[in-house]
């Protein structure tokens, strides 16, 4: 029997089709029934997807964030169950609006946070990416 729920698998040949890959990956986790590990969300619609909010790190963390909670729900969980979130910016003046933007998503709920600017996100357009580790309540 699993021990790990996966939830909206999917393999990286059909959802990047103009890069030589071949993984199989899934947007949540959930382990032992308790843990939800949530990969990098980005601008971009789970079900089309298509990129959104082109050169707005904001807006793309905006959807990053509306991908966690929409995730988060099918996995048995919410936003105020996260325990940890981790924030890439290709830039670091992208800071401020990204930090606002997730900070209203998250007011009340402190959880611990990481924020690393890094050189580039897996495509140009990528400007902002958010993971999150939450639990489903007893």
């Amino acid at each position: 029997m699993p021990v790990h729920t996966r939830i909206r698998p999917f393999n990286t040949k059909e959802t990047y089709p103009e890069q030589a890959l071949d993984n199989d990956l899934c947007q949540t986790v959930v382990a032992r029934g308790r843990m939800v590990f949530v990969r990098g969300q980005i601008g971009q619609d789970l079900d089309t997807c298509e990129s959104v909010a082109i050169g707005d790190a904001a807006g793309q963390a905006e959807k990053a964030m509306a991908n966690i909670a929409m995730l988060l729900e099918e996995a048995g969980s919410k936003l105020e169950h996260v325990c940890k979130i981790t924030i890439y910016l290709i830039d670091p003046r992208y800071r401020e609006p990204v930090y606002r933007t997730v900070g209203r998503w998250l007011k009340g709920v402190h959880p611990v946070s990481t924020g690393i600017v890094v050189s580039a996100l897996a495509r140009p357009e990528w400007l902002v990416e958010i993971d999150a580790i939450a639990v489903i309540p007893d």
